[in-house]
């Protein structure tokens, strides 16, 4: 492999922020020295989540071997993970009055046809189930943890506890109609509202526009591109989500 110089469209400051966790975790652990400085490592594992580069064009990159770049990625996406607030914690500050926007994405793998657990039928394809809460303006609050593709919308709301969340602090919910019968303070779309009278119709068109702003929380999500297509183990897309 030949390296060249390339750039990564991040921010300087997220590369600073996450080479300041690095350094914690390494003073924590009282690392010896390391061939790449916190700087570098944090550089490279951005690298790999925005890119979706493979390990090994990264690893002739930084001027390190494939098994120290696999490392790398590893002890950093684990750094990044437990700094990551919890359900609770991203909810902080919302109660009563307050609204958020609750939606499901698929990340897709690449499995056959026999690995069923991960077949999607609403999308098709195999992948992996995230949820996310977001704020009225499409701003993330919280991403949950992957769970199989062929796992239903709302299904995966209550096993993350979205739903009793949002129900113990009265925070009125967002969804579309896949989450339709998850009662609490859960609001989804009427069915077959056009042979509905019209204020049916006027509320489908009102919480559409609300709910909308919730794709950008994806759109961010998805401008990682090792999430558009995961090549990874689907045990670790949760921890890189």
């Amino acid at each position: 492999m030949v390296p060249y110089r390339a750039t990564v469209d991040v921010p300087h400051e997220l590369v600073e922020h996450v080479s300041w966790l690095i350094y914690a975790r390494r003073c924590e652990s009282r690392s010896r020295w390391r061939k790449l400085g916190c700087f570098r490592q944090a550089l490279l594992v951005l690298v790999h989540l925005r890119k979706n580069e493979t390990l090994p064009a990264l690893a002739t990159g930084f001027g390190v071997s494939t098994a120290t770049a696999w490392r790398y990625v590893d002890e950093t996406l684990d750094v990044l993970a437990a700094w990551a607030p919890g359900l609770h914690k991203a909810l902080t500050g919302l109660g009563e009055g307050d609204h958020v926007i609750v939606d499901g994405t698929l990340i897709h793998i690449d499995r056959i046809a026999a690995d069923e657990p991960y077949y999607s039928m609403k999308h098709r394809k195999h992948g992996m189930n995230v949820q996310v809460i977001a704020r009225p303006d499409g701003t993330p609050l919280w991403f949950s943890r992957a769970t199989p593709g062929r796992t239903h919308d709302l299904t995966a709301a209550r096993v993350h506890g979205i739903v009793q969340a949002c129900l113990t602090r009265e925070i009125l919910v967002l969804a579309d109609r896949s989450y339709q019968g998850a009662g609490a303070t859960v609001r989804t779309p009427y069915k077959n509202h056009r042979e509905q009278p019209e204020h049916y119709q006027q509320f489908n068109r009102d919480h559409a526009r609300l709910r909308a702003p919730g794709e950008r929380a994806f759109a961010q999500l998805k401008s990682w591109r090792i999430l558009r297509r995961a090549r990874c183990s689907t045990r670790r897309i949760g921890t890189i989500v």
